[in-house]
């Protein structure tokens, strides 16, 4: 059920175990007392993918072999192994949530091998319209972690996380003040796989940047009739031969990418702002950061550097918060 490591397998000066532990994957870390990374898990294991009272022996197959050699050491966990579905649930703790408001909700679960693990909430935004996070809170935690500068920032800082529920969170003086979430890589899927839009499309294994950002651009320049009806311009401008079969899919995705960023930017424009000359910070998979990277550069946003090791760093400092680990993690 394990995957390969990533680092040699060693217990030495190892401080955490530090679990991303999401639906359809697991992903584990063996943290130094400085936070670095000395070694590294990944399984298939997530909490949708496993059978009924499957978490102790998933835990065990991912972690055994570091806790045989250090049955103290503690344990923290992340993600939707906190949810009504996950290993046991760690309710949600409301917004502004900063540091110490997620150790006051961590939950802890007495796994089968007798190690104790102790599971982040995620965070709720309460309202007409309520928003949650399970997992992006750590993610979030690890970026400041990472960059004093972030909560500073004298207006806050803006943390996006690109992903199939994309988030876009508001950071100020070291709390989650609010957040929104955008379904992009979702609606992306199931436009392609299940409604006509996909029927004159064809996969590449290049991208088409063009194609990417003539999506973006539509969105921004044209896109003041909404979504629902620019996305039918995939299927137009295939029929009239202005998209060959091969660039529909980056049209689509700059496409739904551009109005994410849109709908961001009258939130910013709401409050006097835009996202012309923001400070940001992205967290997640690289190609796709720069994805949208290249797509916030067409909104006039060019600082936008991606968070490395956010989760590592994340789960570090709730553990350091809760006293589990000292805190002398890493500047950089």
């Amino acid at each position: 059920m394990s995957g390969a490591d990533t680092k040699p397998d060693s217990n030495a000066g190892a401080a955490l175990v530090a679990l991303d532990w999401g639906t359809t994957a697991l992903r584990a870390y063996l943290l130094g007392g400085d936070g670095a990374v000395l070694d590294t898990r990944a399984s298939s294991a997530g909490i949708m993918n496993l059978p009924a009272g499957g978490f102790d022996e998933a835990f065990d197959a991912t972690c055994g072999a570091w806790l045989a050699g250090n049955a103290n050491l503690p344990v923290m966990a992340a993600g939707m192994v906190g949810s009504a579905q996950g290993w046991l649930e760690a309710p949600y703790i409301e917004t502004p949530a900063d540091a110490p408001a997620l150790v006051n909700g961590i939950v802890k679960v007495k796994a089968a091998n007798g190690v104790t693990v102790h599971i982040v909430p995620g965070v709720l935004q309460a309202g007409a319209m309520p928003n949650v996070m399970r997992g992006e809170e750590t993610q979030i935690f690890g970026a400041l972690a990472g960059d004093a500068a972030l909560e500073s920032e004298p207006h806050g800082a803006l943390i996006g996380l690109p992903g199939t529920h994309a988030k876009w969170a508001f950071v100020f003086g070291g709390r989650i003040e609010r957040f929104y979430t955008f379904m992009t890589g979702e609606t992306f899927g199931a436009l392609r796989d299940h409604t006509i839009l996909g029927r004159t499309m064809r996969a590449s294994d290049q991208q088409d940047a063009q194609a990417f950002v003539r999506g973006v651009d539509t969105a921004k320049d044209a896109g003041h009739a909404g979504l629902l009806a620019t996305i039918f311009s995939t299927r137009t401008l295939g029929l009239t031969g202005q998209l060959a079969p091969e660039q529909q899919p980056d049209y689509l995705s700059g496409l739904l990418i551009g109005h994410e960023l849109r709908g961001l930017n009258e939130v910013l424009v709401r409050e006097h702002s835009t996202l012309a000359g923001k400070t940001l910070r992205l967290i997640g998979n690289d190609a796709l950061c720069e994805r949208y990277r290249v797509a916030l550069a067409r909104f006039g946003c060019h600082d936008t550097k991606t968070v490395a090791e956010a989760t590592e760093r994340g789960l570090f400092r709730i553990a350091a918060q809760a006293g589990l680990v000292a805190s002398a993690a890493r500047a950089s």
